[in-house]
């Protein structure tokens, strides 16, 4: 049941929201365009500092295959560094805890789930990890990988707004990003956080005498650079946490007030980018169409999770449930704010945790897994609005087939190539889930990663590739994917998940940006219309339900039909 009481702070929130992220979205276009901004006077020394120590030109223009290589590399050498790094943190400095060296394949799976902005946990941070991987690797991934999906994002765009056959440079892009976007505005949250009580110490742990009831001896409670982590976090749409209890941890999320920076933090770059779009492609009243269909998708999607998460009847009648909060959810927050930070994690691909997924209905759990399934509404930082894209040149395609209207978008015409690439792209999500869905049940992986098979263990498992596939990084316990097989194979596909669709976007950018802008024609097909934005909403929906309801059906669907 929807708690009306609390709906209208949640209404106030997403319009703050919406409201911060309209700015931001015009500060972003205003900096990959290369104008004037207050951060000047401090990033253009640095910015120029860096590029001579690269030896790279920042004004000379790549094209898309060009871009993509740099891309690729750059990544590539991060994820191996830090992937060595994981390896020998045990001789490293700040490890107080004597935190063991992790093993080759827990390392390239947390490697490869940071480089790829999925940050899917196989690990327990506190005991895992030291402070000096935590920040020197994990948290430089954390900055790196939603750069990345920037830079692809602007990229794409740029296929739309040029016609010499270039996209941008790529090291230009990645360095304005990180001096005047993420690393500004995770300052400016660091501050918030800690003003909020979130602590912020290069102390990793201290001992504190237990209550006398305890029986003496002393208790170490692991501290940390939380607050910071938190920024990049929420900002990055990253997901991982600094402790294994991820925001349900007091220290991480110790109120309402952090709470709700962390979902604004979270809204923050994935809602902006339609503005950014539209200022970059010069076409501003082209963002109407783009954030009403993600607000379409959204808010109906915010509203069914709200009224399926409530009390849930496929529990055990032995769990109390009277106390009006669904199971699992935070209690420390009213059950809107828990349930709004819940949804917008998950569909910003953010996928930081607060709740226990596993014990919301299957409803509520297909819900969340719909979001991933269509990595657009809004998506992660770059990447969920390029995928928007993906769908609306394929959504341009077919409706001017329709109606019998030339497949133009934005002057650009779509035609063979660009439809081969999205479609390869769309298609390339199922891919990564359904194989290694159907390898871990032939393999017999199952019983001994979930004790047997059931529809919700089957949940359990469609949700754990889900969310690497779309590189979300939420879970959905209990499961034991901390072996060998779970790891290698999870972070093949959270880079599957990554780079294949990558380098579709920049493909269809590169050939976009060979073509010359055409005017709009009688025969053209509008897009800023209301019925454009119902129809491409529609078309999300229907196509991610084609590509994935057989699926549900193995999974929540038969979780309801066997009433548990």
């Amino acid at each position: 049941m929807i708690p009306t009481a609390t709906l209208p702070e949640i209404v106030l929130i997403f319009i703050v929201g919406l409201a911060l992220a309209a700015a931001l979205g015009r500060y972003m276009a205003n900096v990959y365009q290369g104008g004037f901004s207050r951060w000047d006077p401090i990033a253009i020394p640095i910015e120029r500092g860096l590029f001579a120590l690269m030896g790279v030109d920042p004004k000379r223009a790549m094209g898309w295959r060009e871009y993509l290589r740099g891309l690729l590399v750059t990544d590539a050498i991060a994820i191996g560094f830090v992937f060595l790094l994981l390896q020998d943190q045990h001789s490293l400095p700040w490890n107080s805890l004597n935190v063991p060296d992790m093993s080759w394949h827990l390392a390239f799976h947390t490697a490869s789930a940071f480089g790829t902005n999925t940050d899917y946990q196989h690990y327990a941070p506190e005991s895992q990890v030291s402070l000096f991987a935590s920040l020197f690797g994990l948290q430089t991934l954390m900055f790196l990988s939603p750069a990345t999906g920037l830079c692809t994002f602007v990229a794409f765009a740029r296929g739309f707004a040029r016609n010499d056959g270039k996209v941008g440079n790529y090291y230009s892009d990645l360095v304005r990003t990180f001096t005047r976007i993420l690393i500004p505005l995770t300052v400016l949250g660091a501050l918030a956080f800690i003003l909020l009580g979130v602590p912020q110490t290069l102390t990793q742990a201290v001992a504190i005498a237990p209550l006398p009831f305890a029986g003496g001896g002393s208790e170490i409670i692991p501290l940390g650079p939380v607050a910071g982590w938190d920024s990049i976090e929420f900002l990055g749409t990253n997901g991982g946490g600094y402790f294994a209890a991820n925001a349900a941890h007091p220290f991480q999320n110790p109120s309402a007030s952090t709470n709700l920076v962390a979902i604004l933090l979270m809204m923050a770059i994935p809602f902006g980018a339609p503005f950014a779009f539209a200022r970059i492609v010069r076409r501003p009243g082209e963002v109407w169409p783009l954030i009403g269909t993600v607000l379409i998708v959204f808010l109906i999607g915010f509203g069914l999770f709200l009224f399926a998460a409530g009390s849930n009847t496929y529990l055990p009648a032995s769990v109390d449930q009277g106390s009006g909060y669904f199971v699992g959810a935070e209690s420390r927050f009213t059950i809107s704010e828990s349930a709004l930070f819940q949804f917008t994690s998950v569909y910003s691909n953010t996928g930081a945790t607060s709740m226990s997924l596993a014990s919301l209905t299957p409803i509520a759990q297909t819900v969340l897994l719909f979001g991933m399934f269509l990595q657009a509404t809004p998506g992660g930082d770059g990447i969920g609005f390029s995928m928007l894209l993906i769908y609306v040149v394929l959504a341009v395609f077919m409706g001017g087939l329709m109606v019998g209207r030339s497949p133009e978008y934005l002057g650009k015409k779509i035609s063979m190539p660009q439809v081969k690439w999205a479609a390869a792209a769309l298609l390339s999500h199922p891919f990564a889930i359904l194989i290694p869905v159907a390898v871990t049940v032939v393999s017999g992986n199952v019983v001994p990663a979930l004790g047997g098979y059931s529809p919700h263990g089957f949940t359990i498992l469609l949700y754990e590739f889900t969310s690497e596939a779309a590189n979300n990084g939420s879970g959905m316990a209990p499961i034991h994917d901390g072996t060998e097989f779970f790891n290698v194979v999870g972070a093949l596909v959270m880079l599957a998940g990554r780079y294949f669709p990558i380098l579709a976007m920049l493909a269809i950018a590169g050939s976009l940006s060979q073509q010359d802008s055409r005017p709009p024609g009688p025969g053209t097909l509008k897009t800023r219309t209301a019925t454009f934005t119902v129809f491409l909403a529609l078309f999300l929906i229907i196509v991610a339900g084609l590509l994935f309801l057989p699926v549900l059906a193995l999974g929540p669907f038969s979780q309801i039909a066997a009433g548990g």
